[in-house]
């Protein structure tokens, strides 16, 4: 008796892990889009060639864009850089620092949606972003000198 029913326990307990292994292999198949801070929708995200146009004329624009990951925060996943083409890129940070992005991401594609501007940034906050960037001591002391670059202020972010 004792026998019948652990055989009858085994059974169902292989029964229902194979079907939640079914589950979870069926809810991967229908995004593979991860969403952070607020849900925004990838639709109608401009590319990187229509940003750097738009930019052009202007010190700050609202913007839905799409762009390659270069690089996430090693520490936090605080911030990312953008890759913008031509050697350019562009630095997100989110909004009111209330989410943050997986640090393994470098290389894939995100949408980004919220305020890109064209700022300068000071000796010290690039230095912290190297170190973040896990850059040698020899490449923090090497900066020198403040960088005007584009930002970006992140309230959704999709990465594919």
């Amino acid at each position: 008796m004792k026998l019948y029913t652990l055989l009858i326990a085994a059974l169902l307990t292989f029964n229902s892990t194979a079907i939640l292994a079914q589950e979870d292999n069926n809810t991967v198949g229908i995004s593979s889009y991860q969403y952070f801070g607020e849900k925004i929708n990838p639709d109608n995200a401009i590319n990187t060639t229509t940003f750097l146009k738009e930019m052009k004329s202007k010190d700050s624009i609202d913007v839905k864009l799409e762009a390659k990951i270069l690089s996430v925060c090693k520490k936090k996943g605080c911030w990312m850089d953008l890759d913008l083409g031509n050697g350019n890129s562009m630095k997100v940070r989110f909004k009111d620092y209330e989410f943050f992005v997986p640090k393994d991401a470098d290389g894939r594609m995100a949408v980004v949606e919220g305020r890109a501007k064209l700022e300068t940034i000071d000796v010290a906050t690039l230095k912290h972003y190297a170190q973040d960037a896990g850059k040698s001591e020899d490449e923090i002391a090497a900066i020198t000198e403040p960088e005007t670059a584009y930002s970006f202020e992140a309230f959704g972010v999709i990465i594919k």
